[in-house]
């Protein structure tokens, strides 16, 4: 059997019904009632709209054939896909390109085939409005007038339905992001509302009672600074996300082990785990060499950490570990709070906080792992996060095997 033609626009025309997100089995009823105008009009036993994707032909509208479609290099209509012009084959078995076809020498013993291509809007045949007969025969000028127009109308129902889903798929995302400058603005007011109240409650009772002995005027200028503190904090991480969504972050990458920096960043949050009565445990031999801003990933592993200690009870436990086999990695297992289903494919978006936060009022503006998984990702490494079977949560930040050693490289 010949080999089937390949069009010159493939790449583009497959995208396009990418795009249109239309290269599946499922029947559509507009295209159902196009192909049984087609068959009734020209008196046809079996008729379809078929949709010729890259290894499989979709019927997305059919009539007298079970069939939900065929692999690409089998029928006649990837030939009027190729040749984007009506194919009329009054016998198929004198016909050396399809004789030994499988629709013709087995069921359903097409003898006779008629096809017009749908062509887009944006120029590609994306596949046929066709009809086929048990017998040899030929349609009149007049009939092959009315399968160029239904031809059209079905490519306009392909392209309309697939715009509607785009529109509706938009919709949905701006939904989701008014749902989320809601979500954003009650938390930001929250985060930052609680420590100026306590800031300025502090400096006005400093300035009201002259008789504070010097032990209590300490103690509300240390909680006035812890809350300045952490302020400041709040707003260097927001300029630190903003600058990574621009691009502009600088990055100082160097070679590094990733055991050193799990270490720093371990010991940075211990008293935190402390508090919280965490065990908080390390194993991290040496060895795992990468090439990386040592400062901005400990950065990262320090939001994953302070995650695992915040919706972690109190006596769980918290590990650390770090291979390098076969790549780089950092593991981060904790005994806390499972995440919903739904929230973990957004845990690394910019300021979504998933059900468990907001049920439970834990504090956060949503940016920790945003961050984390901007600043994995800018060293080529990928971030994820999954449930643990028996409860708790694992993390994994992996990175690169880092190229061999350059003059470039910094100490």
């Amino acid at each position: 059997m010949p080999e089937t033609p390949i069009p010159a626009d493939e790449a583009e025309r497959l995208q396009e019904m990418d795009d249109l997100q239309v290269l599946n089995p499922a029947l559509e009823p507009e295209l159902q009632a196009v192909a049984t105008l087609a068959a009734r009009i020209c008196g046809a036993p079996i008729a379809l709209v078929n949709l010729v994707g890259g290894k499989r032909q979709h019927f997305k509208g059919r009539v007298g054939i079970a069939l939900s479609g065929v692999d690409r290099d089998s029928g006649f209509c990837p030939y009027t896909v190729f040749d984007r012009e009506l194919l009329e084959v009054t016998d198929a078995l004198t016909d050396p390109r399809f004789q030994e076809d499988p629709l013709v020498a087995g069921e359903p013993h097409v003898r006779y085939y008629v096809g017009v291509p749908m062509i887009s809007s944006r120029g590609h045949a994306l596949g046929t409005v066709c009809l086929f007969d048990h017998r040899p025969r030929r349609l009149t000028p007049e009939q092959h007038q009315v399968l160029r127009v239904l031809a059209a109308n079905a490519t306009m129902l392909l392209e309309l339905r697939g715009h509607a889903r785009e529109a509706e798929r938009v919709t949905r995302s701006l939904r989701e992001v008014q749902e989320l400058k809601a979500q954003f603005l009650r938390t930001i007011n929250h985060e930052l509302r609680t420590p100026m109240t306590s800031i300025r409650s502090y400096l006005h009772l400093l300035e009201e009672d002259e008789g504070l002995d010097e032990l209590t005027r300490d103690r509300f200028l240390q909680v006035v600074e812890r809350n300045t503190t952490h302020l400041m904090d709040l707003l260097d991480e927001l300029l630190l996300l903003a600058s990574l969504n621009a691009g502009t972050a600088v990055f100082t990458p160097g070679r590094a082990d990733l055991a050193d920096i799990a270490r720093r960043a371990v010991d940075a949050v211990a008293g935190e785990a402390e508090g919280r009565e965490h065990s908080l445990r390390l194993d991290a031999p040496a060895g795992a060499q990468v090439r990386v801003d040592a400062g901005r990933l400990e950065h990262a592993l320090r939001h994953v950490l302070s995650n695992a200690i915040k919706f972690t009870p109190p006596g769980g436990s918290i590990d650390v570990a770090v291979s390098r086999d076969p790549v780089p990695t950092l593991e981060i297992r904790d005994t806390g709070i499972a995440v919903g289903v739904e929230d973990l494919e957004h845990v690394f978006e910019d300021f979504y906080r998933a059900s468990n936060a907001e049920e439970q009022a834990i504090a956060g503006l949503g940016i920790g792992l945003a961050i984390t998984s901007k600043i994995v990702r800018w060293h080529g490494g990928v971030a994820r996060m999954e449930n643990e079977e028996h409860g708790g949560i694992h993390v994994t930040l992996t990175l690169p095997v880092p190229a061999p050693r350059t003059a470039q490289d910094a100490p």
